[in-house]
């Protein structure tokens, strides 16, 4: 009988050769316990595994290089394809011919990418959000894992998401704590790394957040004016389930004495979006405050703000499998994400309310692309496209490039058309998914990124990268749970 332990997913992939385009099972960035892989997703890396054995051979490659190129990605989609059904567009060819994968991918295509991470040298997290900590009850050689926290750091983030992807544009993020000393990335470090990039691309490619916590007191709103005087950012992050002040409490965003403030403050700064963790319930968090109820409210008071539901309010994976395999013709509810749609639904004037899709869309659609199909389905039917904003939760998932790749190849699920009247996935609306919807939000002009001046040196820099072969981690860096 086999236990579970936690995993550094990198080292995972060292121990048993899993480098593989994409992730075969779930990851975790420590925010959330990780779900065990699936029979189905065993079934597609065994699939992907033999695969690449025989086609690198045949191609006189070897599986790593295979496995990095385009092909290699489409081995996936194919793979996922055989295990679940014929929801990626991907032909057999594209298994043996990169340049057939390449010619799939859309020109110039703008990717803005609104929920990316990575830690502040030199700062040591190894338990990074305290998940780790509960690992250790059942591996304890976490002890004494060091890890390599290179890979959370600058270099590696601007790697694996400006050279390793085809994001244009992304927004760099973080999570509160109760010190500056005790987080991976506070905001000056986020806007000394968003200043950092667009140096070096002489061109904009990342924009930062700041950080509000009402629930800490009146002196936040100090913090926030020195953000918004000093640092520039574009919007703000809050993490409503996370208690902290005097007595430490979580908060709700339609709280007039804790939350409106906070909201007033952000209107007389100028800065629109508020960007509210829901869904995915964090380690060390009040579970009920994770819920996104309390949007309704203070989306109707302050219809001249935009409130960013991240994660699309989506609960967790486990419980929505079975019905996921039945095509959801018993239940279609998915926790929280119907929530949030209801709202909209109610109140069709809130269009101040978007949803962002990080480490929601990762987990499905590697997980059960029908569940994926229908969450899709859902938001866009209740909300728009124009409202569903893109987010991959990097560099904890690795490359967001997976991710984008996934996205652009998916279709939707005759079953789901036909029961629920979900829309297909044309190449227009993937494209305001992708980032012209976003855009908009940010106020980013997407024809300026999407041909970059000449002086953007990350661009040139990616050109030379490519031109000396592309090596890709692929791998992840967040957890997963492994069996010994």
């Amino acid at each position: 009988m086999s236990s579970r332990r936690w995993a550094r997913k990198w080292a995972h992939d060292v121990v048993t050769d899993g480098f593989s385009p994409l992730p075969t099972q779930v990851v975790s960035n420590e925010e959330y316990l990780p779900l065990d892989q699936t029979p189905e997703q065993r079934q597609v890396a065994a699939l992907l595994a033999e695969t690449a054995r025989r086609n690198a051979r045949r191609l006189g490659v070897s599986r790593r290089e295979f496995m990095s190129s385009s092909a290699g990605m489409a081995s996936a989609f194919l793979a996922l394809n055989t295990v679940f059904g014929p929801f990626f567009e991907v032909a057999p060819v594209e298994a043996l011919e990169a340049a057939a994968a390449d010619e799939r991918k859309p020109p110039d295509q703008f990717v803005f990418d609104i929920q990316t991470h990575h830690v502040a040298a030199p700062r040591q997290f190894s338990q990074l959000l305290g998940l780790r900590r509960t690992g250790r009850r059942w591996n304890p050689a976490l002890d004494h894992d060091r890890g390599t926290m290179e890979d959370l750091y600058l270099e590696n983030y601007i790697k694996e998401v400006f050279l390793d992807s085809d994001t244009t544009v992304a927004v760099l993020s973080g999570i509160p704590s109760v010190t500056d000393s005790s987080n991976i990335l506070p905001p000056d470090k986020m806007a000394e790394t968003r200043d950092i990039v667009n140096r070096l691309a002489a061109s904009q490619r990342l924009v930062a957040h700041g950080l509000v916590t009402p629930n800490k007191g009146p002196g936040d709103l100090d913090e926030m004016r020195r953000q918004a005087a000093n640092l520039k950012i574009s919007a703000w992050k809050g993490y409503t389930g996370l208690p902290f002040g005097n007595p430490p409490k979580p908060w709700r965003v339609d709280d007039e004495k804790v939350a409106y403030p906070m909201l007033e403050a952000s209107r007389r700064l100028g800065i629109k979006n508020i960007c509210l963790h829901k869904g995915l319930p964090l380690q060390g968090g009040v579970e009920e405050f994770w819920h996104p109820r309390d949007i309704e409210k203070a989306a109707s008071d302050f219809p001249d703000l935009n409130f960013i539901v991240y994660h699309a309010a989506f609960h967790s994976l486990r419980p929505l499998l079975e019905a996921a395999r039945d095509e959801f013709k018993t239940s279609a509810q998915v926790n929280w994400v119907t929530d949030l749609c209801e709202i909209r639904r109610r109140k069709p004037q809130l269009t101040n309310i978007y949803a962002e899709l990080g480490s929601t869309f990762g987990q499905m659609v590697i997980t059960s692309p029908m569940l994926c199909g229908h969450v899709l389905g859902m938001l866009i039917q209740s909300l728009g496209a124009d409202h569903v904003l893109w987010g991959t939760d990097s560099i904890w998932w690795g490359s967001p490039q997976w991710q984008i790749e996934a996205l652009r190849r998916f279709t939707m699920p005759e079953a789901l058309i036909k029961r629920f009247g979900y829309t297909p996935l044309t190449p227009d609306v993937k494209a305001q998914i992708l980032g012209l919807a976003a855009a908009r939000v940010y106020g980013i002009d997407p024809n300026r990124q999407r041909n970059p001046m000449p002086a953007d040196y990350v661009s040139k820099l990616k050109a030379a990268y490519r031109e000396q072969g592309p090596r890709p981690s692929l791998t992840q860096y967040g957890w997963v749970l492994d069996h010994c």
